[in-house]
């Protein structure tokens, strides 16, 4: 008896070249190389920490000019989508001369918007007594992100963003996904943004989760976060081939308002529905991105699920060692280095100082080596207990 497939299974789901932007390039080329080398793209910075300079993960790369976008999405979140979509723009270009009815959504994950914007405007209306001349609230919405891309690349399917803290841009693909197996989309453009601003900062730094020196993933003296920007964007398409996004799955614990669940057991179902979504093996899987955030609990928790469902075999790393944690772009942006891998058959090494956290399960940590990949999962994980999986696999155009 044939095995009853859900509309997600066997589904296409082709993740075209991302477009990304962030704090070790914002091409591929550059990208790849940092990636594959293992080269931080960190640097001491006190902008919002006055007297206390953190490893964070800016973007240093020219971006379009703030000017130029409309006043009600005039922010640095945007200017980064901006930059990622010209770099989107052949592929869109292709795939809108091949298909020119096609119906394309927008679906994007962030947890800042326009956040930074409204900070300086708000230090302003404390010391003149008004707000700026040219200040628009609609810059600090949440759906500034989806609505600016539609608006400016004229699109007119459905545009929403989602804002689920650091698994915000990761959903943003289970979403495009779901979009194209229920026939409401022909293509969707997902991913997502966030910028470094003041309140994010902070407000990890009240949590005491920021660590003043780089971060130091797995690592028995891992003491906390750095903290990154990113803009990472994909065209996803019901068309075969390519890179799929074959499975992904989602879940919440609600263990806790921000701390994992220890057992990692809501961790376990997000991958776990994943492989199933996927109908593949844990076996079957060549190399895991973790979030890896580097804080104690994090790390425990997301190593005990790891060891769970694969064991101590499979090749892993936590990418944010390079970025830092770019919080609700980090689900999109290390989808896009699982991406890389698959295309370029190359491991993201683990960077840390070597001191691999004996309490911990043991895990196959990444080295900087040659290795076929076919496929490959990418976990994020957020305040609340809100866990994503992704599977992404290559196939043969």
């Amino acid at each position: 008896m044939p095995s009853q497939l859900s509309p997600l299974q066997g589904q296409p789901c082709r993740l075209m070249t991302p477009a990304v932007v962030c704090p070790i390039g914002s091409d591929l080329a550059t990208i790849a190389e940092a990636l594959f080398t293992g080269r931080r793209g960190l640097a001491y910075d006190d902008t919002f920490t006055p007297g206390r300079p953190l490893p964070l993960g800016r973007v240093t790369t020219a971006l379009p000019d703030a000017d130029d976008l409309p006043a009600a999405h005039r922010s640095r979140n945007n200017q980064l989508l901006a930059a990622a979509m010209e770099q989107l723009a052949p592929t869109l270009d292709a795939f809108r001369k091949r298909n020119p009815q096609a119906r394309i959504g927008v679906v994007l994950g962030t947890s800042t918007s326009g956040i930074g914007e409204t900070e300086i405007a708000l230090a302003k209306r404390q010391q003149e007594g008004d707000w700026p001349s040219d200040f628009h609230y609609q810059r600090h919405e949440i759906g500034s992100s989806a609505s600016f891309v539609a608006e400016r690349l004229e699109l007119e399917g459905p545009a929403y963003t989602l804002s689920t803290a650091c698994t915000s841009s990761a959903r943003s693909l289970a979403s495009a996904k779901r979009l194209l197996a229920g026939g409401v989309c022909d293509a969707v453009i997902a991913g997502g943004a966030d910028s470094l601003c003041g309140l994010t900062v902070n407000g990890f730094a009240s949590l005491e989760a920021l660590s003043d020196h780089p971060c130091q993933p797995f690592s028995a003296n891992r003491d906390g976060i750095n903290l990154g920007e990113a803009a990472a964007l994909f065209l996803v398409t019901a068309e075969t081939g390519g890179i799929q996004l074959s499975g992904y799955g989602e879940s919440s614990d609600a263990h806790h308002i921000s701390a994992p669940r220890p057992d990692g057991q809501g961790a376990i179902t997000a991958i776990q529905a994943a492989l199933d979504m996927a109908q593949l093996p844990a076996k079957a899987i060549d190399y895991l991105n973790l979030h890896g955030t580097a804080t104690r609990q994090n790390d425990s928790m997301e190593a005990i699920a790891v060891a769970h469902l694969f064991g101590d075999q499979l090749p892993c790393s936590s990418t944010k060692a390079l970025t830092g944690h770019t919080l609700g772009a980090c689900g999109a942006l290390e989808a896009a280095f699982c991406w890389l891998t698959l295309n370029v058959g190359r491991l993201p090494p683990q960077v840390h100082d070597g001191e691999i956290d004996p309490q911990l399960p043991p895990l196959s940590y990444a080295r900087a080596i040659q290795h076929d990949c076919r496929r490959a999962v990418s976990n994020a994980f957020a305040f609340g207990g809100n866990n994503t999986a992704l599977l992404l696999e290559r196939f043969d155009d």
